[in-house]
């Protein structure tokens, strides 16, 4: 669903503008293949595809120095609250882009990438629109082309439908999937980081569903 938009917002994403990309000006600087020169360091890449208000990345972020994070948002009256976040917690390892996944190889070089993540994304419950989910084989072979040899997937859904379609997809393109589960909380995993999204829904008695997806 999309949000009411917030004019205010225009202007006030730009005072983010060290670690947001959300103009059209600074999204074209991007330059596929040079992420290490922007976070001027070399670390493993973790990519977040519909990144939200952005708790779950900047946990991932705070607990994980060590790593450089991307999150990707088509809104960027969401993304601001996620900026937010990442000021008011100092991270240094994290940015920001407003733009279409739909492009993504527009700004990542083949073999960038260590790790995609994908928590409860749209559904598009309707058979019509199916390609437009974002675990649809033809996504997955862009995730592929765009991660390294070892490159993961890790997907989260309360959306029952969505997982098995999707776990059907990943048969499809011939990718091994691990760790799965249909009712995270209930698993004994660890470490697990929630969306906002999903504090709410698993709060309302909704399993989660949740998988690894290794490309070798």
């Amino acid at each position: 669903m999309r949000l009411r938009k917030k004019p205010w917002i225009d202007k006030a994403i730009l005072e983010f503008s060290d670690f947001v990309y959300a103009t059209p000006e600074n999204i074209e600087t991007i330059v596929k293949g040079e992420w290490e020169s922007v976070f001027t360091r070399k670390a493993p890449l973790h990519v977040e595809l519909g990144t939200g208000k952005g708790r779950f990345i900047t946990q991932m972020a705070e607990r994980h120095p060590e790593i450089n994070f991307i999150g990707i948002e088509a809104q960027q009256d969401v993304i601001y609250f996620a900026a937010l976040k990442v000021r008011d917690l100092g991270l240094k390892n994290v940015k920001l882009l407003v733009f279409d996944i739909n492009h993504i190889a527009d700004i990542f070089a083949e073999g960038e990438v260590d790790r995609f993540f994908i928590n409860f994304c749209d559904p598009w419950p309707k058979a019509r629109h199916a390609k437009r989910r974002l675990t649809h084989v033809n996504f997955l072979e862009k995730y592929r082309s765009l991660l390294t040899a070892e490159g993961e997937l890790f997907f989260k859904t309360d959306n029952r439908p969505l997982f098995d379609f999707s776990l059907e997809q990943f048969e499809v393109a011939k990718l091994t999937v691990k760790n799965l589960t249909f009712d995270l909380h209930n698993s004994g995993m660890e470490d697990n980081i929630m969306t906002e999204y999903e504090t709410k829904f698993s709060g309302l008695g909704e399993k989660i569903n949740r998988c690894e997806v290794s490309f070798k």
